[in-house]
């Protein structure tokens, strides 16, 4: 008896030694990719659907920002069933980068309390 092995489906990630500060800074230029990040960065570390994000965009817009985070080294994406399941790659990101990741989320943490958000 031969069982057929599942058809995973799998996204293309840069590997640690390929992430480069300038595809970070501009992955994280975008507003809504740095709420992306916010919002992993204070969530579970298993990971956050794509849905769980109420984005202001069509989904078309949306699926382009998750791309841009994933293709600059900033998020790893993995299915679970038909889900996208997205978690911050912070120990790949606080190696190459000391301190980049946490002066930039305290710098937008503060920038929403000044401007309210």
């Amino acid at each position: 008896m031969t069982t057929a092995a599942p058809s995973a489906r799998v996204l293309a990630h840069p590997a640690r030694e390929e992430i480069r500060l300038e595809g970070v800074l501009h992955a994280l230029s975008d507003p809504l990719r740095m709420l992306i990040v916010r919002e992993l960065a204070a969530g579970a570390e298993a990971g956050l659907t794509c849905s769980h994000f109420d984005l202001p965009v069509t989904k078309s817009t949306s699926t382009h920002h998750f791309r841009v985070l994933r293709e600059a080294g900033v998020i790893q994406q993995n299915y679970r069933g038909t889900a996208k399941l997205n978690a911050l790659r912070r120990d790949d990101l606080d190696a190459l980068f000391p301190g980049l990741l946490d002066s930039v989320l305290a710098a937008a943490a503060r920038q929403a309390e000044r401007l309210g958000g």
